[in-house]
């Protein structure tokens, strides 16, 4: 069975490569950095796995899978596995993958010949971490994909999405670990009635910091409730009830 992911949005982590390049200020305080750091290797020697690059293939039961936790599905060290890692997906469709990433530009030449208009069991996503980086989710519009996300984690800014047509989901979060630079509550709701506006999922994930909050960074209370909204499977199927009601 998959190992249960402490990532509130997914249920397992898949890492077929790890290891990965920072390009932008979202990355300065990668976990994946402080994890390598701490085991005395390279965090920017991006490496095929020895032991977890078939695991799908082993995991029987549907599953949430983000892949590349400690990498970059579209980074380009990893061009010479990604056909393969794509035939483990094609092999295993009652699992869904979460695929997130801060190099969009590289998505339409990685993409596997029979992508079409997208897999069912792929959502596409990207990281924007503040205004300057807007243009990563219009790069992914432009992409055939089943689900498009974006991920505003950490969130070091406010963000005006400006139009969110083809945008299903969104996450917020704040930055955690020992040098945590602080999310303001207002970039999150900000962002949370961009959501409710466009009628589209809202999902946030903790509030960041320092200090652990009912097991998570910071807690993830954010205006007196959790944010939990998923988007809907299917893409020609209607969202299920948003959570938002009169907030």
């Amino acid at each position: 069975m998959a190992e249960q992911s402490l990532i509130e949005w997914t249920d397992a982590t898949w890492n077929p490569w790890h290891g990965c390049i920072k390009v932008s200020p979202g990355c300065k305080n990668c976990y994946m950095y402080r994890g390598k750091e701490r085991w005395g290797r390279d965090p920017r020697a991006v490496v095929r796995s020895r032991t977890t690059f078939a695991d799908p293939l082993r995991w029987s039961e549907p599953r949430l899978i983000f892949a590349c936790s400690w990498s970059d599905w579209f980074i380009k060290d990893a061009d010479p596995w990604r056909a393969e890692a794509w035939n483990i997906i094609r092999k295993t469709p009652h699992h869904t993958y979460q695929i997130l990433t801060k190099h969009p530009e590289r998505i339409a030449q990685s993409l596997p010949s029979d992508w079409g208009k997208g897999w069912p069991n792929v959502w596409l996503g990207v990281s924007i971490e503040n205004h300057n980086y807007i243009f990563r989710k219009d790069i992914l519009c432009q992409i055939p994909s089943s689900i498009r996300f974006v991920s505003a984690e950490p969130l070091l800014g406010p963000i005006d999405f400006g139009p969110l047509d083809g945008i299903r989901w969104i996450i917020t979060g704040g930055e955690s670990g020992p040098n945590a630079r602080p999310m303001h509550p207002d970039w999150a709701r900000a962002i949370r009635i961009q959501c409710k506006a466009a009628k589209i999922a809202y999902f946030h994930k903790q509030n960041g910091g320092t200090k652990m909050v009912s097991g998570t960074w910071g807690g993830r209370m954010l205006d007196g409730k959790t944010w939990d909204a998923m988007p809907a499977f299917v893409s020609d199927k209607p969202l299920p009830h948003l959570g938002f009601d009169d907030a």
